[in-house]
């Protein structure tokens, strides 16, 4: 099961160091080194290491490589770190620095990413940033979609970071076919494995035949052409997002569409315990863990690493 992973080495972009993150990637370290899944740290050296000394991570070295693939000639017994110190005015602006290059990394190497989380509020105080997600879609010039997997089902919302106001802007016909058309085709190259993709309506009870809104009309029309008609893929919809996640309707080759953030993150989070936030549509695969900074619980031992393992299992 893990035997394509000896020759990978995951990077792993710290995030924000005042979070519970290297707490996380330290509780980890045994059960990875178990696995042989090799990585390397992606982050500030000096600030990695007293972090890992105030949680008194006993370790007997964390070693620094100037190049990726060193770590498969060391010692397992190690974090491999490499470093990107703060050269930046603020802190905002090393974290962006600490993103592109991360992202530079992965593309050269053709690795796996994983970014731990960030608090965006501080970086919005300086630059217009939406999200890990967004900018990775800037840098790259791509289009990408935030694929959040579950062991139950999985949902990726149309529209992410944005003011819930300007989600009825984005229902045109050629917005809704574009995204259908991608998503499904990465689901053919990825070979994600959805059988069956259900898209919920925008408004209350699917627009209630336009009643409500005539944007589920649109999704309708789009849903309904020919070239969407696969006999491998089940496309459903718009149908009510309060009655779309009944048990009967999903399954873990079950793919929900949203047209707005929380309209699937709530349910989502809630029926899944075990779950991973997969960026689909980069020429790398960039996962994160569906966890935030938690700040209020940094040093107290009590966070849970299950989603950052979901992450290094993928």
């Amino acid at each position: 099961m893990y035997s394509k992973q000896l020759k990978k080495i995951k990077l792993i972009y710290v995030g924000d160091t005042k979070s519970i993150n290297l707490e996380i990637i330290a509780k980890s370290f045994n059960l990875l080194k178990k696995l042989s899944i090799n990585y390397v740290l992606i982050g500030n050296l000096s600030e990695i290491k007293n972090y890992l000394h105030k949680i008194k991570f006993n370790k007997k070295k964390i070693i620094e490589v100037f190049s990726i693939k060193e770590c498969l000639k060391l010692s397992k017994d190690a974090l491999f770190v490499f470093n990107i110190g703060d050269n930046k005015k603020s802190k905002a602006d090393n974290i962006i620095n600490q993103i592109i290059i991360s992202n530079n990394l992965a593309k050269i190497n053709q690795q796996d990413l994983i970014t731990m989380p960030i608090n965006k509020s501080v970086i919005k105080k300086n630059i217009s940033f939406n999200g890990v997600t967004e900018f990775l879609a800037k840098i790259n010039d791509n289009r990408t979609y935030m694929l959040m997997k579950g062991e139950n089902f999985s949902i990726i919302p149309l529209t992410t970071h944005i003011n819930l106001k300007h989600v009825y802007k984005f229902v045109t016909e050629k917005n809704i076919h574009d995204s259908l058309t991608e998503i499904i085709q990465i689901n053919e190259k990825k070979k994600l494995q959805y059988n069956k993709i259900i898209i919920l309506g925008v408004n209350p009870h699917a627009g209630e035949g336009g009643t409500i809104g005539k944007e589920d009309i649109v999704i309708k029309k789009v849903i309904e052409k020919k070239e969407f008609k696969k006999k491998s893929l089940k496309l459903i919809g718009p149908i009510s997002a309060d009655s779309a996640f009944n048990k009967s309707q999903y399954n873990n080759k079950t793919l929900f569409i949203s047209l707005y953030h929380d309209q699937a993150l709530i349910p989502f989070k809630i029926i899944n315990k075990n779950s991973v936030n997969y960026t689909i549509g980069l020429d790398f695969n960039r996962y994160s863990p569906t966890h935030g900074t938690a700040e209020d619980i940094i040093f107290k031992n009590i966070s849970q690493n299950t989603s950052f393992i979901e992450c290094m299992l993928n």
